[in-house]
């Protein structure tokens, strides 16, 4: 019965895969430090990365700027308090987790609060700040709607009104479950587009990793056509699982990690965390795809980024037979999991102290004030349109206008970093925006407009995984 419940569980919460195409090099060893600021961090996961990719951002969002979670739910979604616990703690992952419904949110919200006043999680005032990317596919047959509308609940809840342009929602895309990919051409290694199979990689014609990475970032430099000029690096994981071994914590012996050329070589950069889910590790039967098809390296490559890839591995004790991440408490039996000590989280943030430990001040590269600014529709929802542009050197906030296809700009938010989710809009309808950074509390002037229309409403289908795919 439970070989059969975690079965469902590594099919709804192990997916995806992560891009470029640089070969293997060197032999394990300890992550070296790079001028990489910590504070300019973010992670994203698929299924079960996508639930750590939560807990992890929610213990640690005092040094995470964003977070992009696929196909996931919201904090502490098993419920798991302690060993006697741990059976009903799979009975909701393996259930209401991925099938929904969840009802009750404010069990998430008094867990999270309660966290933070002990001191086991950061304060949640600093969720306020984060940039939110959450994605369901409508051709999803594991992970239902229900679920990642909690982990949308879950975030807005703690975002409030005044920052909820930092949450960005998108449902109309017709892929299943998986991380989606504008592979062209087409890969005979990657699933087509309404796919819900191994190696969860769906190809869509939309580029996911980087839609995640602008959204937490700002506007960055387009993928560049040819060889990447970093190179992915093995790394001993063992060496950040103590006191435990990498077996006991049900993680691999070694992780992975993409670091550009310029990042090598000294120069400012940031790290971005990449979350496989079940029997995506390398190892498994889909091997290196998840490091080398999802698009993250290429966008690293072109911008200074850092990618971690973490690797999970099956063991039967813990018991974690497809290689989850810990989401229900497998590993200690007890609601540790999803704070700053959960044995997991406290690993990945070991990583990424190592990454980090040789930074020096200011990591990004804004433009400078007064200098004009490329504003950046990069995607659209049937009611919502994200933006991006690059920070202004010196800004505190920006002021966002929206206007219809004609008529006059209206101011309909500030918002402090350098991307916007405007939410609210009509479907299959055109819309144009522009933004202004406010400098020293002065207004600047206006950047010049991005137009784009927002998607159509997805026609009702359901039978997940033979709807059809729209726009």
């Amino acid at each position: 019965m439970v070989v059969a419940a975690l079965r469902r569980t590594s099919i709804a919460i192990g997916c995806v895969a992560f891009v470029a195409g640089p070969a293997l090099a060197q032999a394990p060893a300890a992550l070296p430090g790079y001028n990489a600021a910590i504070g300019e961090s973010s992670i994203s996961g698929i299924s079960s990365g996508a639930f750590m990719a939560v807990q992890f951002a929610t213990a640690w969002s005092s040094v995470i700027k964003g977070v992009g979670v696929v196909a996931g739910g919201p904090y502490w979604c098993a419920k798991a308090n302690g060993f006697f616990s741990y059976w009903s703690s799979i009975t909701n992952a393996t259930g209401p987790c991925l099938s929904g419904p969840l009802p009750g949110m404010s069990n998430f919200f008094a867990k999270a609060d309660a966290k933070s006043a002990s001191g086991a999680i950061d304060s949640l005032q600093f969720v306020r700040r984060q940039k939110i990317y959450l994605f369901h596919g409508y051709n999803d047959k594991v992970v239902a709607r229900s679920v990642a509308d909690a982990a949308a609940d879950f975030y807005r809840h703690y975002l409030g009104e005044a920052n909820r342009g930092n949450l960005y929602y998108q449902t109309t895309i017709g892929a299943g479950h998986s991380l989606v990919v504008a592979q062209d051409p087409p890969r005979a290694d990657l699933n087509e587009c309404r796919a819900s199979i191994s190696p969860f990689i769906d190809q869509c014609g939309y580029d996911q990793a980087g839609i995640i990475l602008q959204h937490i970032y700002g506007a960055l430099s387009s993928p560049k056509a040819g060889p990447l000029s970093g190179t992915i690096k093995p790394f001993d994981q063992s060496l950040y699982t103590k006191p435990g071994s990498a077996g006991s914590l049900s993680l691999g012996k070694t992780g992975y990690v993409f670091v550009p050329k310029e990042c090598e070589n000294g120069e400012a950069c940031r790290v971005h965390i990449a979350l496989h889910g079940c029997n995506q590790q390398v190892g498994s039967e889909i091997g290196r795809r998840f490091i080398e098809r999802s698009g993250y390296n290429a966008w690293a490559d072109a911008n200074r980024l850092i990618v971690l890839y973490p690797q999970t591995t099956a063991k039967w004790y813990p018991y974690n037979p497809h290689a989850c991440w810990d989401w229900w408490g497998y590993v200690d039996y007890d609601d540790s999991y999803v704070t700053k000590s959960g044995a997991q989280v406290r690993t990945i943030k070991a990583m990424l102290d190592a990454l980090t430990a040789r930074a020096t001040p200011a990591a990004s590269s804004p433009a400078p004030a007064g200098a004009s600014i490329m504003l950046r529709v990069i995607d659209r929802s049937d009611t919502g349109a994200d933006l991006a542009w690059v920070p202004v050197a010196g800004a505190t906030a920006y002021r966002v206008f929206r206007a219809g296809a004609g008529g006059p700009f209206t101011a309909v938010a500030v918002v402090a970093g350098p991307s916007f989710a405007d939410s609210g809009l009509t479907p299959k309808t055109a819309y144009r925006w522009r933004i202004a950074a406010i400098v020293n509390g002065v207004e600047g002037p206006a950047s010049d407009e991005a137009a784009a229309a927002t998607r159509p409403v997805p026609a009702p289908c359901a039978n997940p995984g033979a709807c059809p795919i729209g726009e």
